[in-house]
């Protein structure tokens, strides 16, 4: 059996400080590539897709890319999650499958019209949002309202909680908090997309999604991807410490959400969604 990979790595690093150098170790965020595979009732198993990832929190990652797709809307359409053990394949905690239930959504052909939407193929904004739509997200609450401290304190308090990156300084970080700025929920990931994907993943395994009146905060910047994804689990807030781009901003209005960016140093923009926020 080949052996479970870790979050983190030692490798060796040569330091040049002053002009001099040393050899010392380092910890390094670990990057390992993970097949997400798929399985109906009756129907032989399907690869849908490989991403690059964090070792850790693997099954909450499948989950939360199939309910991010609109294939998973509740936990009970779920069979059985579970690595490809026992089975004379190499890295076989780096294969993910996932039994679905007939009552799942998969539609193998419209996957992959949808993956072709929200890749950088030169296709245009507007087909993206229409595929958002036709994907039937759950509704945006109107609510929460919060205060504009809230929003500058989610950073913090997310930066506080990065175990991982506190160890390797290179991981992002997705957190969900409620509308006091209570921490809900954090996972993280070398990738920006598979960290909200483990949340996401975590809220449907533990039967809280969709999860309406909260607020999704992100370590890095806000891209359609991100939006896409707090759309499909119902999140009516994302708040970003970086920049938004055009097409976030655009589903944000588009779709009801409010979207902040550079949120840093007690700061922010808001750049839709103002009703979600007390402003002088």
């Amino acid at each position: 059996m080949t052996d479970r990979p870790g979050p983190t790595v030692r490798v060796t690093a040569r330091a040049v400080r002053d002009g001099g150098s040393s050899t010392r170790s380092d910890q390094v965020a670990a990057e390992e590539p993970m097949e997400i595979r798929v399985t109906l009732p009756g129907a032989a198993e399907q690869s849908l897709a490989i991403t690059m990832r964090t070792p850790g929190n693997d099954f909450e990652l499948a989950v939360g890319f199939l309910a991010t797709e609109g294939v998973v809307r509740t936990a009970e359409d779920l069979d059985a999650v579970r690595y490809c053990i026992g089975t004379p394949v190499e890295q076989q905690f780096n294969i993910v499958t996932v039994a679905l239930r007939g009552s799942a959504r998969f539609d193998p052909t419209r996957l992959a019209r949808n993956f072709y939407t929200t890749s950088s193929c030169g296709v245009c904004g507007k087909t993206s949002l229409e595929a958002l739509a036709l994907l039937d997200p759950p509704p945006i609450p109107e609510g929460p309202v919060v205060d504009p401290a809230v929003v500058t304190s989610l950073p913090e308090a997310l930066r506080a909680r990065q175990r991982l990156f506190e160890r390797t300084g290179g991981l992002h970080a997705a957190g969900l908090f409620d509308a006091r700025g209570d921490l809900i929920l954090v996972r993280e990931d070398v990738g920006r997309h598979n960290a909200v994907d483990k949340l996401v993943g975590a809220l449907v395994l533990e039967r809280r999604y969709p999860a309406g009146e909260t607020i999704l905060a992100v370590s890095g910047r806000a891209s359609f991807e991100i939006m896409q994804k707090a759309l499909a689990a119902g999140i009516p807030f994302v708040a970003a410490v970086g920049a938004p781009s055009s097409l976030a901003v655009q589903t944000a209005e588009t779709f009801g959400m409010s979207l902040a960016g550079f949120v840093r140093d007690g700061s922010f923009n808001l750049y839709a969604g103002a009703g979600r926020v007390h402003l002088s």
